[in-house]
């Protein structure tokens, strides 16, 4: 099956699809464009999900929230950006950088002072920087390689540990024999005094360990949220899961396997 990522050649997103997939991938400009892809079945989908740095990827958690699509897997592949410029970096005019990149790479960007356009990847900002002289990008080597831009300085992300994990998504979920990981979505009905305290306990109760939780706005109103919560299975899990139904909306996202990176070649 083909596999849908973020395009065009040269984003993160690419590089780790051909990784894990080879060449049966196919890209599309969003991961909006992908998630709704996935939800009607036309194909997989890979996207990222969330960074060390910077946090969850507001993109893949709205598709996640509105879509019906699920996660089959995942996998965590480390991020390293790096600054191109034709320039002196004194004559620069603007440098182009995805959000997220430029969140990871706030500290040299900040001293460097010169004004940033977000793009919507690491290769449209690669892109947007062959069309002016005076522009520079943060990209990744390989978005550099693919269009032939002057890398001036290496690894310019504010950590080394940088990670990013993605997760692969389909419109059917796939059994939970042999996952080791699950993610739903948490929607409480009303907002009341110890209700994140009553939604944890069911899992501290039972000893499962919550390996991520994110508040993100429900889009109802100010101060009204919801949870993403990921969970590593143990026994008691499926019992959690619907002592959490009778007090909240529970949306399952997945139960899902962690996939090993292949070194690049």
């Amino acid at each position: 099956m083909t596999v849908l990522t973020l395009g065009p050649a040269g984003t993160f997103s690419h590089e780790l699809a051909l990784r894990l997939y080879g060449d049966d991938i196919e890209l599309l400009p969003t991961i909006g464009k992908i998630i709704g892809a996935v939800a009607s079945g036309e194909s997989d989908g890979l996207v990222p999900i969330e960074n060390s740095e910077a946090g969850g990827v507001g993109s893949t958690l709205r598709g996640l929230q509105d879509a019906n699509v699920f996660i089959v897997e995942e996998a965590y592949m480390p991020i390293r950006h790096h600054f191109a410029a034709r320039c002196d970096p004194g004559d620069l005019a603007v440098i182009y950088a995805h959000p997220q990149t430029h969140e990871q790479c706030s500290g040299f960007l900040d001293r460097l002072g010169v004004g940033i356009v977000h793009t919507s990847s690491n290769a449209a900002s690669a892109l947007a920087m062959l069309e002016r002289e005076d522009a520079g990008a943060v990209v990744s080597l390989s978005a550099a390689e693919i269009y032939r831009l002057p890398v001036l300085r290496r690894d310019v992300q504010n950590s080394s540990e940088n990670v990013t994990r993605f997760v692969r998504i389909s419109a059917t979920p796939r059994d939970d024999a042999g996952c080791t990981r699950c993610s739903i979505l948490v929607d409480p009905a009303a907002n009341r005094a110890g209700l994140l305290h009553d939604l944890l306990g069911v899992f501290a109760s039972r000893s499962i360990n919550l390996t991520r939780i994110e508040s993100r706005p429900s889009r109802r109103g100010m101060g009204q949220y919801v949870f993403f919560i990921d969970f590593d299975l143990a026994p008691g899990w499926e019992e959690a899961r619907e002592d959490l139904r009778r007090m909240t909306v529970v949306k399952e996202l997945g139960c899902y396997t962690r996939r090993e990176v292949p070194a690049w070649t």
